[in-house]
């Protein structure tokens, strides 16, 4: 009879990319460690949703509103703001919130035609963006103005997308883990 080592949990979800992201700098200049960890919780989140289709819509913690689909709805709101309206200074409300609704990201993250694709659309594109404007900012130094933070700088808004991609991931790891019990990075 053979034994096998228990695996930690951390090891147990297997995906594309799941070895790969978090394989960048760890030492070196500051912009290429800070944008691959961001892009190392980007692929997080896509890893955690990979796989689901209707699942992506479940709220398995009642009463709470959220859900993966939620979360990838919030995080696209998140990075259209930092970026496009704050650093790039565009006029660009949120997608999936609002002053009226400002938990729209969650509470309209219901079952719809389109409502999936609609939603991996707009984070796609979101970070498209966002990438585009690290990647072409002279310097971590760039500043825009928000109401809540005052001014902010590039450095500051790519720190705190690691701590809310970081923080969301959490949540989305014990929301995978409830839906089908997938477990691990």
């Amino acid at each position: 009879m053979t034994s096998r080592a228990r695996a930690r949990r951390a090891e147990l979800f297997a995906g594309p990319g799941s070895d790969r992201r978090f394989g960048g700098p760890a030492t070196g200049a500051e912009r290429p460690m800070l944008l691959d960890m961001l892009e190392a919780q980007r692929a997080t989140l896509e890893l955690k949703c990979s796989g689901l289709g209707p699942e992506l819509f479940l709220r398995p913690v009642a009463p709470s509103t959220l859900s993966l689909l939620g979360l990838v709805r919030h995080l696209a709101d998140v990075e259209r703001r930092w970026f496009r309206r704050v650093l790039a200074g565009q006029d660009a409300p949120a997608l999936f919130s609002s002053p009226d609704d400002p938990d729209g990201d969650f509470d309209g993250a219901t079952p719809g035609p389109g409502a999936v694709g609609a939603a991996w659309e707009a984070w796609h594109s979101e970070v498209a963006f966002a990438r585009r404007f690290a990647a072409g900012a002279p310097h971590l130094d760039v500043t825009g103005e928000d109401g809540w933070r005052g001014t902010v700088s590039l450095r500051w808004v790519l720190l705190h997308m690691i701590e809310e991609y970081a923080r969301h991931n959490g949540h989305a790891d014990l929301l995978r883990e409830r839906i089908d019990g997938a477990t691990g990075l």
